[in-house]
C-alpha cells in the first residue's frame, strides 16, 4: 500500500498525535477545547477578514478570504460546541485547528500543533520520537496525481454531483474514477497568486488500473458549472496512452474525448466500458486492451475531433480491431443530451450500434 496516497489531513493528524499522547496530557482534543474556549480570539487572529454578528464569527472560508459564507459558533450552545464551523458554499467544516492549518498555510499537523500552543501560551511538548517525513512530490508528476486524488472524497453529494446533474447526467454507476475535492489550487499562470476552488477530480489510469495522472475540473458553487477560470480544466501526470476508464475494458468499449461526452454516452449504454482520453490527440493514442474486439469511437463534431477518429480508425484496423465511429446530431454528446433529451440521444445511438450491443448494453427506457 503506498503510504504516500494515505496522507490525508485526519490521518495525519491521528498519526502526529499518536506518540505525543504519550508523552503530555493534553489530547488533540482538549488542545482543540483550549482553542474553542478562546473562539473570538481564534477568529479575530486567524480568520481577520471577518467580523462577529452575533454568536457566530463570519467569513468568507477558511482560508480567510473576505466574505460570508462561513460561520464559526462562538459559544457553547443547543446547536452544537463552540469552535466549530461549516462553510455553506462547500459543506465544509471542522474545528478551530482546521481553521489555524488552513489559514496558516500548514500541511504537517506537528506545526498546526505548535501554532496552536504558541497562541495559547503553552509551553512545548517534549521530544517525540521522529517520525517518517514525506518530500513534497514534484509539481504535475504522476505522484503529485495520486497525492492529489487520495486527498479528495467521493462525489456523492458533492459540487461534483450536482455539476454533473446540471448537465444532464444523473446514471453515475461505475464513477470511482471521478471525485470531489473542495479546495483545489488554481494559479493562472507563474507570476499570479494561487487561488482555490472546489473542483472534479479524474483519476488517469493505465491499462492496469494503475494512476498515472489525474484531471481537474474546477467549479462555480453559485452557479453549479465550471469555475469563471480562463482555464477550468487541466491535466497533470503521464497522459498519454491512458485515459479516465468507466468499467473493466473487455472485447467491447467506446472511447471519446471528454469527461461529460462519455458520460453523456453512459446514460444510455451505462453497461459499456467506455474512457474518456481527455483531448483529441491523446484520443488517437489511446492504449487498447489486448482483449479488444470492436471499439466504438464517441466524435466530436470539430475538425481535431475528425483527425482523432481518422487515426484511431487506422491504428484500430492494423490491430484488428472493428472499430465504428458513433457521431452527435449537435456539437458533442453532451450537448445532444442537453438539448435534445435522453430518448433521443437513446435512439440515435440506437442506430449506431450493433444489434448485439443494443441487447447487451442498451438501459430500456425508465
Amino acid at each position: 500500500m503506498n503510504v504516500n496516497d494515505l496522507h490525508d489531513w485526519a490521518r495525519r493528524r491521528r498519526r502526529a498525535f499518536f506518540f505525543e499522547e504519550r508523552m503530555m496530557a493534553d489530547s488533540p482534543h482538549s488542545l482543540a477545547r483550549r482553542l474553542a474556549d478562546r473562539a473570538e480570539a481564534v477568529c479575530r487572529h486567524y480568520l481577520s477578514n471577518g467580523r462577529r454578528q452575533g454568536s457566530y464569527w463570519l467569513v468568507g472560508d477558511v482560508r480567510n478570504t473576505v466574505g460570508r459564507s462561513m460561520f464559526v459558533r462562538l459559544k457553547d450552545s443547543p446547536k452544537g460546541p463552540a469552535g466549530k464551523w461549516t462553510d455553506a458554499a462547500t459543506g465544509e467544516h471542522g474545528d478551530l485547528l482546521d481553521v489555524i492549518r488552513e489559514s496558516c498555510g500548514l500541511a504537517d499537523f506537528k506545526d498546526v500543533a505548535d501554532e496552536a500552543r504558541t497562541f495559547l501560551s503553552m509551553p512545548p511538548p517534549e521530544p517525540a520520537p521522529t517520525a517518517v517525513r514525506h518530500d513534497p512530490a514534484p509539481r504535475g508528476s504522476p505522484e503529485a496525481a495520486r497525492r492529489l486524488f487520495a486527498m479528495s472524497q467521493p462525489i456523492t453529494g458533492t459540487l461534483v454531483q450536482s455539476y454533473l446533474r446540471e448537465r444532464g447526467i444523473t446514471d453515475l454507476r461505475g464513477t470511482g474514477n471521478l471525485r470531489f475535492h473542495p479546495r483545489c489550487y488554481y494559479q493562472p499562470d507563474e507570476h499570479s497568486p494561487t487561488e482555490t476552488w472546489p473542483a472534479m477530480i479524474a483519476a488517469v489510469t493505465d491499462l492496469d488500473g494503475r494512476i498515472t495522472g489525474a484531471h481537474r475540473t474546477w467549479l462555480d458553487p453559485r452557479s453549479r458549472d465550471k469555475a469563471p477560470l480562463d482555464t477550468p480544466r487541466r491535466a497533470m501526470g503521464d497522459l498519454l496512452g491512458n485515459a479516465v476508464r468507466f468499467g473493466a475494458g473487455g472485447e467491447v468499449m467506446a472511447a471519446g474525448e471528454g469527461i461529460e461526452t462519455v458520460l453523456s454516452v453512459r446514460q444510455v449504454l451505462p453497461d459499456m466500458p467506455m474512457l474518456a482520453a481527455l483531448s483529441a490527440a491523446h484520443l488517437a493514442a489511446i492504449q487498447f486492451p489486448d482483449t479488444l474486439r470492436r471499439l466504438y469511437i464517441l466524435r466530436d463534431d470539430d475538425p481535431p475531433g475528425d483527425g482523432a477518429r481518422d487515426s484511431l480508425v487506422e491504428r484500430a484496423i492494423a490491430a484488428e480491431i472493428e472499430a465504428i465511429v458513433i457521431s452527435p446530431q449537435l456539437g458533442d454528446f453532451n450537448e445532444d443530451l442537453r438539448t435534445l433529451g435522453l430518448d433521443a440521444l437513446r435512439s440515435q445511438t440506437r442506430m449506431q450500434i450493433r444489434p448485439q450491443d443494443v441487447a447487451r448494453f442498451m438501459a430500456l427506457p425508465a
